[in-house]
């Protein structure tokens, strides 16, 4: 692997990694990809695991050991620089020592909708949700609960923001994002019998009352406005989360993930998938096992 000593903050690849943590380079920048930049050793573990092309790696001085047992491929760059350097190029407020430059995945529609699971596919449908946070947090239980992939509509943010990257833990590199617009989106879906749920807080079916073991898609809206109301009318059914508490609705990233638990739950029961691959009664939670919640408690609806 090429490694070379940069001092200078107008270095080339320094100056893409800036632009690249704002936003994705485009195919013009980036020699006919789509290059994005990511922090922190972690985050570069997880895309070597996910076989992401590595286009550059810049690693602070004195910190090269972080790269240590890395399989990084022959041809990837690896840039070393001062700390203060690598540190004005971050978007981070307490910046790590690692970053880098990766090709974001080519992601197409028959990864979304593999014919191959088109009676129990799992699309999450991002309708305008802004906050990056959010959407990583969205991605990484799309993941963990069995989820073909997500459809980001326009308005929603970039899943490739740097914040929205670390929300996700690395399953934005795993897991099949396509941006495409409503009216595709929704034409799509219903071409592939997926049955599209809107979510609503009021007068909508209690979610485990639904039936989500099938082919299904979950609509997720705005933090303030929720779904657009010609994008709920194009659905198939509305889905509400029932709630004992005070609170008149749950942050899109919580109802999107207890939406996708109860879809896994409904299919583990129904359609005998194996959630954990080693014990359907437990789920890993970041590195650690514990037993998952009992299922069949069902809360009363307000």
């Amino acid at each position: 692997m090429p490694i070379r000593i940069v001092q200078s903050k107008q270095n080339p690849r320094l100056k893409q990694l800036r632009r690249a943590l704002a936003k994705p380079l485009g195919d013009a920048e980036a020699g006919g990809r789509m290059l994005a930049g990511i922090e922190g050793p972690n985050l570069l573990k997880e895309a070597v695991r996910a076989g992401l092309h590595i286009e550059c790696v810049f690693v602070a001085e004195g910190s090269e050991r972080l790269l240590d047992g890395l399989a990084l491929p022959a041809q990837t760059d690896i840039l070393v620089t001062p700390a203060g350097l690598l540190d004005a190029s971050l978007a981070t407020e307490t910046p790590q020592a690692v970053a880098a430059l990766v090709e974001t995945p080519d992601w197409t529609w028959a990864q979304v909708l593999d014919p191959a699971r088109k009676d129990h596919a799992l699309v999450v449908v991002l309708a305008g949700l802004q906050d990056p946070g959010n959407l990583g947090a969205v991605l990484r239980s799309a993941e963990a609960f069995g989820a073909d992939g997500v459809l980001s509509l326009p308005g929603t943010a970039n899943a490739w923001n740097p914040k929205a990257v670390r929300a996700s833990a690395g399953s934005v590199f795993r897991l099949p994002v396509l941006e495409a617009s409503a009216e595709l989106a929704i034409e799509r879906l219903h071409e592939a019998g997926v049955k599209v749920w809107t979510t609503r807080t009021y007068g909508a079916l209690r979610a485990d009352l639904a039936d989500l073991a099938g082919a299904t898609a979950l609509l997720i809206g705005n933090e303030g406005n929720g779904v657009p109301p010609d994008l709920a009318a194009r659905s198939d059914g509305a889905l509400t989360i029932a709630c004992p508490g005070r609170v008149e609705s749950l942050n899109a990233s919580v109802a999107a993930g207890v939406l996708l638990y109860e879809a896994a739950r409904q299919r583990n029961v129904e359609g005998g998938f194996d959630l954990s691959h080693k014990n359907k009664n437990v789920a890993r939670v970041g590195h650690r096992e514990q037993a998952r919640f009992p299922a069949d408690g069902v809360e009363e609806e307000r």
